[in-house]
């Protein structure tokens, strides 16, 4: 969960030919006079301020400001806002989690975006509505990614790999010895483990009628996340998942296995290319493979975005950079420079992104896939439910047993953290 909870695939239409100055919300000559000799200030994420260089280089010059690009990690900026915001040092436009957003809005971090619905429906669905809070909009998204299959190449071919989970647990079956495994997921935690429980119709939260989460309605102990926990406890239980994959060093427990030559296949992210790539490992990357009930693993949309802070004194010039920087030549430009995906609609089928095996595979889960809750009563689910998906994959609790406890364990952290709101 790079985008959400580690921190956990895939812009404005070229079709209407708008100008540059017309991408961003409408201005008089009068504001655009007033911005002369302002300055800007953008918190990028690490190591992708290249994919933006060309793009603030023409705000500049077409609006007669200067713009500072300073790069922060991503998942770490609305912690630095928290503290530099008020102190007049923080950013006018910064990049976020989609996650993070509830959480941001109603700490009054963060200044509602006025974009008008054409540009809002050049993004896909769910990475807009990971900018939404209250039928508001938020922020623009920049970029998606979703966990996808790694296999390798030298262990199993394209042709060999099992269509479905059950598939492969019969593959892991034959193959596991110890040393050796088959398919490997993170399936102690609620990130990966929700790619299955919600196939059988588990969810974290329900949804009102207008499409905003219900944070009272939680189903991650409905009868089909149920069914879904004692699944993935087969794995365990059975010997096909080592035990190190189990707690806060499953993650590296996994990726070695994987760059060592010692798992067949496992559920990662994008986040992961370049790292195996380095490692030598002849991989392959499609999308997740499907359940025995015909659905295909679900996953969740990790988007990455761009806000304007509440502290910025320039918003609307700030908001215009916004837009300007996620727009659809920009977006593209930004992807061949980082190879995050964008998450523009009419990017999908783009013939320079879709020849990244990478890009193909998070375009395809993408269809299968919800944003990660972006209410702040998320927080109050991520640690009960790992901790339950722990005592199942140790076998210390039943599936039933251990999700309602977290289930009530999460009500109540609710009710006493978000009640007054």
């Amino acid at each position: 969960m790079k985008m959400a909870k580690k921190c956990s695939v895939f812009m404005l239409c070229a079709a209407v030919s708008l100008s540059l100055a017309a991408c961003g919300p409408k201005e008089s000559s009068s504001a655009k006079s007033s911005s002369k000799g302002s300055e800007l200030v953008v918190w990028e994420d690490k190591e992708k301020s290249n994919g933006i260089k060309d793009a603030v280089a023409a705000f500049e010059k077409e609006h007669d400001v200067k713009v500072k690009v300073v790069e922060k990690p991503y998942a770490k900026q609305i912690e630095n806002l928290r503290m530099d915001g008020p102190a007049g040092t923080g950013p006018d436009v910064l990049t976020m989690p989609g996650d993070q957003i509830g959480t941001a809005v109603t700490e009054g971090l963060l200044k509602e975006l006025h974009v008008k619905k054409d540009v809002q429906s050049l993004y896909t669905d769910a990475s807009i509505q990971s900018q939404m809070v209250d039928q508001k909009l938020y922020g623009l998204p920049k970029a998606v990614e979703t966990t996808v299959l790694f296999y390798n190449k030298d262990l199993i071919t394209e042709k060999e790999l099992p269509k479905t989970l059950e598939e492969w647990y019969d593959y892991s079956k034959k193959t596991a010895d110890g040393s050796k495994f088959g398919f490997l997921a993170l399936f102690d935690q609620i990130y990966y483990a929700e790619s299955v429980m919600s196939g059988y119709g588990g969810y974290i939260f329900g949804k009102a009628k207008d499409g905003s989460y219900n944070p009272s309605d939680i189903g991650i102990n409905n009868e089909g996340a149920v069914k879904g926990a004692a699944l993935i406890q087969k794995f365990y239980k059975d010997g096909l998942f080592p035990a190190g994959i189990i707690g806060e060093q499953g993650i590296n427990v996994l990726e070695s296995l994987f760059t060592e030559g010692k798992a067949a296949a496992i559920i990662s992210g994008p986040w992961n290319v370049e790292a195996f790539s380095n490692a030598g490992i002849n991989y392959g990357i499609t999308k997740l493979p499907k359940l025995e009930n015909g659905k295909n693993m679900s996953s969740f949309i990790g988007v990455k975005s761009y806000n304007v802070s509440a502290f910025s004194k320039n918003e609307e010039l700030a908001q215009e950079l916004a837009v300007f920087l996620a727009n659809e030549k920009n977006s593209k430009t930004r992807y061949e420079e980082t190879k995050e995906v964008p998450a523009v609609k009419s990017l999908a089928n783009d013939p320079a992104i879709m020849k990244s095996e990478a890009a193909r595979a998070v375009t395809e889960q993408s269809r299968f896939s919800e944003p990660t809750p972006n209410i702040p009563e998320m927080n109050e689910i991520w640690t009960p439910a790992d901790s339950a998906l722990q005592t199942v994959a140790t076998g210390k609790a039943d599936p039933k047993q251990a999700l309602d406890q977290a289930a009530e364990t999460a009500k109540g952290q609710i009710k006493a953290k978000h009640s007054g709101k």
